[in-house]
């Protein structure tokens, strides 16, 4: 039998002082979108916002804010490049709901969280989901959300205050804790989830595909991911990805590969990755044996993390392992990772070690003894006296506290099987078996929702 089991770490308050101010600041800033109407620097254009309700807006309409839109995936072909699509509070599920959307070909702005009539916006009041049910499931692409915009590095696209769930479509073991193979914490809402890769379970992504230009994901939710929330490829550009929350998603969290040849693109895709809450990545299998990662340091690309909180992932709130030393040192990927809360993951920082095959796992407040880290300051454990903890759900928090792998070997060389094995020359075989008191349950939207804000200056704000 093998166990894991994990405890909070709580260590002495933080100081954020004048930092709280000074983020607040940041975030709203930058939370702010263009007007309706102005001048693409970057694409010598004029932007058009086109309108998406599905309450109010209609199959034919032209998208105008009497005349809204009904379907995302309508404005977006119609959209040209540098438009804005402002979409009103509901759930949408691309043409004739089959479960997804895509950007191909060109660079449009998705913007959330607006009321039905188009005169307030509030990300957290007015909700924009994209969340599918099992009658999306079969009709589902790689992803809830797939880009693939190439032709520009001068434009931007921007993803703002979309929730993205897949809670509804995989299929879980049964919400039964008096049954150990169900793998159900007392108040959780559902049991394990069921093996991905085998039906009805896909490999379904949040968000994914390729890009060049200048990438925006702000203000939005990446909920109970079976392939990871995020996974793209940035073809040269700088990205910036915050003031998120990402909760219960199996694989890791957010994964940007740099997709440039690092002979002659070396350090021209980077990416920005602040102010998010990220918690409870989950591996690729119930045996717990790969993946399970916060944020990747991928390769062909530079990494700049900081202010986020990462608690509860699995195998490593920060992914070190993937090598650089066969590229020249001025081609390496840069990469920091400072002022960050951490607290219950197997380990802050996880690397190869230099030989021997094993793994290191390496907490926050040794950050300044790695290598690869440019930048390293003010790494630690949530402090003490924090209410962020208060905020999860108290029992899906309990559950994993409390995480055990159990398995189990048996070995019966008498058995009718073995014995009729043994008669045609084969081998005979024994059965091995894995439980587990916990695995990528689904997280319920609306606690997650509450995850904003927990924590004054890190993790994700309130959307201003």
């Amino acid at each position: 039998m093998a166990a894991i089991l994990l405890a909070i770490g709580l260590v002495a308050e933080a100081q954020v002082g004048n930092f709280l101010q000074r983020a607040k600041k940041t975030v709203a800033e930058k939370t702010n979108m263009v007007a309706e109407n102005v001048t693409s620097k970057t694409l010598s254009t004029t932007i058009n916002v086109l309108y998406v309700s599905i309450e109010r807006g209609s199959a034919r309409a032209e998208g105008t804010k009497d005349a809204p839109m009904k379907d995302i995936q309508k404005a977006v072909d119609k959209a040209a490049d540098g438009d804005i699509i402002r979409i009103a509070q509901g759930n949408y599920l691309g043409n004739l709901d089959r479960g997804w959307i895509q950007i191909k070909g060109k660079y449009v702005s998705l913007e959330g969280g607006w009321n039905d009539d188009f005169t307030e916006r509030n990300p957290i009041k007015h909700i924009t989901r994209i969340q599918p049910s099992v009658e999306q499931r079969g009709t589902i692409g790689q992803g809830l959300l797939m880009i693939e915009s190439t032709a520009n590095k001068n434009a931007q696209m921007i993803i703002d205050g979309l929730f993205f769930d897949l809670g509804l479509v995989h299929e879980y073991a049964k919400a039964d804790p008096t049954d150990a193979r169900f793998g159900c914490p007392e108040g959780c809402e559902t049991g394990r989830i069921m093996p991905v890769g085998n039906p009805p379970n896909k490999t379904i992504r949040l968000i994914g595909g390729k890009m060049a230009g200048k990438l925006v994901i702000r203000n939005c939710m990446f909920l109970n991911a079976s392939f990871n929330a995020i996974i793209m490829t940035n073809m040269g550009g700088d990205w910036e990805i915050y003031n998120n929350v990402f909760v219960s998603n199996l694989y890791a969290s957010c994964e940007i590969n740099g997709g440039l040849n690092q002979n002659t693109g070396a350090h021209q895709s980077t990416v920005d990755f602040h102010h998010n809450t990220v918690l409870f990545s989950w591996p690729t299998t119930k045996e717990m044996e790969s993946m399970g990662y916060g944020y990747r340091f991928k390769n062909g690309a530079d990494h700049n993390v900081h202010h986020n909180i990462f608690g509860c992932n699995n195998y490593g709130a920060l992914d070190g392992g993937w090598d650089d030393s066969n590229l020249p040192a001025d081609k390496r990927k840069i990469c920091s990772a400072y002022d960050n809360l951490f607290f219950m993951n197997r380990g802050d920082l996880v690397m190869a070690a230099n030989s021997g095959g094993k793994w290191l796992y390496v907490p926050g407040k040794r950050f300044d003894e790695v290598e690869m880290l440019t930048k390293y300051e003010n790494n630690r454990e949530l402090p003490s006296t924090s209410k962020f903890k208060d905020v999860i759900d108290q029992a899906y928090l309990k559950g994993y506290a409390s995480l055990e792998i159990i398995t189990t070997e048996s070995y019966d060389p008498n058995s009718a099987a073995n014995l009729f094995r043994e008669a045609l020359g084969l081998n005979k075989q024994g059965t091995m078996t894995t439980r587990v008191t916990m695995f990528g349950n689904r997280y319920n939207f609306d606690k997650a929702v509450q995850l904003f804000g927990a924590e004054p200056g890190y993790g994700a704000q309130l959307p201003e």
